[in-house]
Protein backbone atom coordinates (compact mmCIF):
# COMPACT_ATOMS: atom_id res chain seq x y z
CA UNK A 1 0.00 0.00 0.00
CA UNK A 2 1.58 3.33 -0.69
CA UNK A 3 -0.43 5.28 1.50
CA UNK A 4 -1.22 7.46 -1.52
CA UNK A 5 -5.47 8.25 -1.77
CA UNK A 6 -7.60 8.35 -4.40
CA UNK A 7 -7.76 11.42 -6.65
CA UNK A 8 -10.92 12.58 -5.42
CA UNK A 9 -10.31 11.59 -1.06
CA UNK A 10 -8.00 14.46 0.67
CA UNK A 11 -4.69 13.62 1.14
CA UNK A 12 -5.49 13.78 4.94
CA UNK A 13 -8.28 12.08 6.67
CA UNK A 14 -7.68 14.42 9.85
CA UNK A 15 -5.56 17.35 10.88
CA UNK A 16 -3.31 15.53 13.48
CA UNK A 17 -2.08 13.66 10.15
CA UNK A 18 -1.05 16.60 7.82
CA UNK A 19 0.53 17.85 11.27
CA UNK A 20 2.47 15.12 11.83
CA UNK A 21 3.33 15.00 8.23
CA UNK A 22 4.47 18.56 8.42
CA UNK A 23 6.16 17.68 11.92
CA UNK A 24 8.75 14.70 9.92
CA UNK A 25 9.50 17.10 7.12
CA UNK A 26 10.37 20.07 9.08
CA UNK A 27 12.39 18.20 11.26
CA UNK A 28 14.04 16.50 8.52
CA UNK A 29 14.53 19.41 6.84
CA UNK A 30 16.05 20.58 9.96
CA UNK A 31 18.34 17.81 9.93
CA UNK A 32 17.80 15.83 12.79
CA UNK A 33 17.35 12.94 10.71
CA UNK A 34 18.06 12.01 6.70
CA UNK A 35 15.03 10.99 4.26
CA UNK A 36 17.13 7.54 4.32
CA UNK A 37 16.36 7.01 8.46
CA UNK A 38 13.19 8.21 7.62
CA UNK A 39 12.23 5.85 5.36
CA UNK A 40 13.94 2.88 7.06
CA UNK A 41 12.35 3.75 10.17
CA UNK A 42 8.79 3.86 8.88
CA UNK A 43 9.09 0.98 6.89
CA UNK A 44 9.98 -0.74 9.64
CA UNK A 45 6.93 0.35 11.71
CA UNK A 46 4.50 -0.30 9.31
CA UNK A 47 6.80 -4.23 8.71
CA UNK A 48 5.85 -4.69 12.62
CA UNK A 49 2.18 -3.38 12.36
CA UNK A 50 1.32 -5.93 9.79
CA UNK A 51 3.41 -8.35 12.01
CA UNK A 52 0.95 -7.99 13.97
CA UNK A 53 -1.98 -8.22 11.83
CA UNK A 54 -2.71 -4.90 10.19
CA UNK A 55 -4.34 -5.24 7.12
CA UNK A 56 -2.38 -2.13 5.08
CA UNK A 57 -5.57 -0.78 3.83
CA UNK A 58 -3.77 2.64 4.12
CA UNK A 59 -6.25 3.72 7.60
CA UNK A 60 -3.58 3.51 9.42
CA UNK A 61 -0.66 4.89 7.53
CA UNK A 62 -0.81 8.30 9.33
CA UNK A 63 -0.72 6.03 12.59
CA UNK A 64 2.67 3.94 11.52
CA UNK A 65 3.70 7.80 10.39
CA UNK A 66 3.37 8.86 14.21
CA UNK A 67 4.96 5.84 15.55
CA UNK A 68 7.93 6.51 13.64
CA UNK A 69 8.24 10.12 13.80
CA UNK A 70 7.95 9.45 18.18
CA UNK A 71 10.82 6.95 17.45
CA UNK A 72 13.13 8.75 15.72
CA UNK A 73 12.44 12.03 17.97
CA UNK A 74 13.40 9.43 20.95
CA UNK A 75 16.09 8.07 19.43
CA UNK A 76 17.90 11.35 18.15
CA UNK A 77 16.75 12.66 22.14
CA UNK A 78 14.48 15.53 20.44
CA UNK A 79 12.29 14.65 23.24
CA UNK A 80 12.29 11.67 25.65
CA UNK A 81 9.47 9.14 25.87
CA UNK A 82 8.14 10.50 29.37
CA UNK A 83 7.68 13.65 27.71
CA UNK A 84 5.61 12.30 24.51
CA UNK A 85 3.89 10.55 27.33
CA UNK A 86 2.74 13.87 28.86
CA UNK A 87 1.91 15.45 26.19
CA UNK A 88 -0.21 12.24 24.96
CA UNK A 89 -1.76 12.78 28.15
CA UNK A 90 -2.26 16.28 27.70
CA UNK A 91 -3.50 16.12 24.39
CA UNK A 92 -6.35 13.83 25.67
CA UNK A 93 -6.94 15.74 28.40
CA UNK A 94 -8.00 18.69 26.58
CA UNK A 95 -9.66 17.13 24.30
CA UNK A 96 -11.92 15.71 26.48
CA UNK A 97 -12.78 19.56 27.86
CA UNK A 98 -13.33 20.49 24.28
CA UNK A 99 -16.49 20.65 23.18
CA UNK A 100 -17.33 19.17 19.87
CA UNK A 101 -16.34 21.40 16.90
CA UNK A 102 -14.57 23.43 18.83
CA UNK A 103 -10.44 23.56 18.30
CA UNK A 104 -8.46 21.42 21.26
CA UNK A 105 -6.30 24.19 22.64
CA UNK A 106 -2.98 22.52 25.04
CA UNK A 107 -2.48 24.62 28.00
CA UNK A 108 1.49 25.92 28.50
CA UNK A 109 4.15 23.08 29.27
CA UNK A 110 4.24 23.97 32.80
CA UNK A 111 8.08 21.69 32.07
CA UNK A 112 9.33 24.84 30.36
CA UNK A 113 8.26 27.57 32.18
CA UNK A 114 11.14 29.32 34.33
Amino acid sequence: MSGTPPPDEPAFAAPWQAQAFAMAVKLADAGHFTWKEWTETIAAEIAAAQRRGDPDTGETYYEHWLAALERLVTAKRLADADELARRKEAWARAAAATPHGEPIVLPPDQSTRR
